[in-house]
């Protein structure tokens, strides 16, 4: 619960009360608008006693209820009832709204408005606390989602990474397997490379889309490798783009997924363009590849690792599209705009 509507609340409840008793009173020609001060100045007490009974019930909580803490909200419930009630007789005194039918002194009006206030004042202070045990549910709720959303994506992470680690190692038995040893060796180390890019960013969900980029050139380079002649690679992420934040391991298994279908399945050279640019308040990504979208039907781990991620880290304020055009497959996903701090 947002806290500025607690005297938005207190307020409301004034102007009510003044209505009530101005139309009770209507005979007796007291004056409208020092009645409304009145039960303004009145009932901003309960705005100031509101957070002491919060910071009570985050204490101790009636979840689950003990009779030492049921005890204990009475005796505060009581005390909470008289401050408001002296503070009530105080502005009675003070701000004289009644005109001629106005009491003069404070103690012959104590004991009678304890009598008929208190219980009024007993289920004020049970509704503060209702609303205090709400707030509380509802933030621990809320921790509880994002702390729950926070390991779906740790879990889609780690399911991420052995499966890269796998795919790249098949590139490195296929070029053993035809005598490119040489090659082989220049893929080992860029996979250190990233590697060491997974594990610096472990846990971390968001980095600049400038790091996911060279990483993605690396990764570019260790599959040109693989197909020589056959693979033709442009990466397009312009300097107003390069600071944007993205999903950490979001343009890779993206790339995979074009060159695994675009490129590897095909005889003929292909080419696998990435870019990347600012739109209003986005980020647009786009990865085109040659090839027909019936080939990418059964996605994979990595590209339904990809849509799942995005769906947890940004809910419908997401776009992301897989579809045919002229000449091939382009994968293209729309993020909010935001930078890493």
């Amino acid at each position: 619960m947002r806290r500025y509507w607690i005297p938005l609340f207190w307020l409301a409840f004034a102007l009510v009360s003044t209505l009530q008793t101005w139309i009770v009173m209507i005979t007796h020609g007291h004056s409208f608008a020092r009645i409304a001060i009145f039960q303004c100045v009145v009932w901003s007490g309960w705005i100031a006693l509101m957070p002491f009974v919060f910071r009570l019930s985050e204490r101790f909580s009636l979840h689950p209820p003990t009779w030492r803490r049921v005890l204990l909200h009475v005796a505060a419930a009581g005390v909470v009832g008289v401050a408001h009630i002296t503070w009530w007789i105080g502005a009675i005194l003070v701000l004289r709204p009644y005109d001629k039918m106005n009491p003069k002194y404070f103690a012959p009006q104590l004991p009678e408005a304890l009598v008929y206030r208190l219980p009024l004042e007993y289920i004020l202070y049970a509704g503060a606390l209702a609303v205090a045990h709400a707030t509380a549910l509802s933030r621990r709720a809320a921790e509880l989602a994002r702390s729950l959303g926070q390991a779906r994506l740790h879990a889609l992470e780690l399911q991420l990474q052995p499966h890269f680690l796998f795919n790249t190692l098949n590139a490195v038995s296929a070029l053993v397997r035809v005598k490119k040893n040489e090659e082989a060796v220049e893929v080992i180390a860029g996979l250190s490379e990233l590697l060491r890019y997974t594990l610096d960013h472990q846990g971390q969900q968001l980095v600049p889309l400038a790091q996911e980029a060279a990483m993605l050139k690396r990764y570019l380079d260790i599959q040109r490798l693989r197909f020589a002649d056959r693979l033709e690679i442009a990466v397009d992420v312009p300097a107003e783009a390069r600071h944007a934040a993205v999903p950490t391991l979001l343009l890779q298994p993206l790339a995979e997924n074009a060159i695994r279908h675009g490129i590897a399945r095909s005889a003929r050279p292909g080419r696998v363009e990435v870019r990347a640019f600012r739109r209003e308040g986005t980020i647009e990504i786009e990865v085109f590849n040659t090839g027909s979208l019936g080939q990418t039907e059964g996605r994979g781990i990595g590209l339904r690792n990809t849509v799942e991620r995005l769906r947890q880290l940004y809910g419908n304020a997401h776009r992301f599209e897989l579809r045919q055009t002229s000449g091939g497959v382009l994968a293209s996903i729309s993020i909010p705009w935001s930078e890493v701090t």
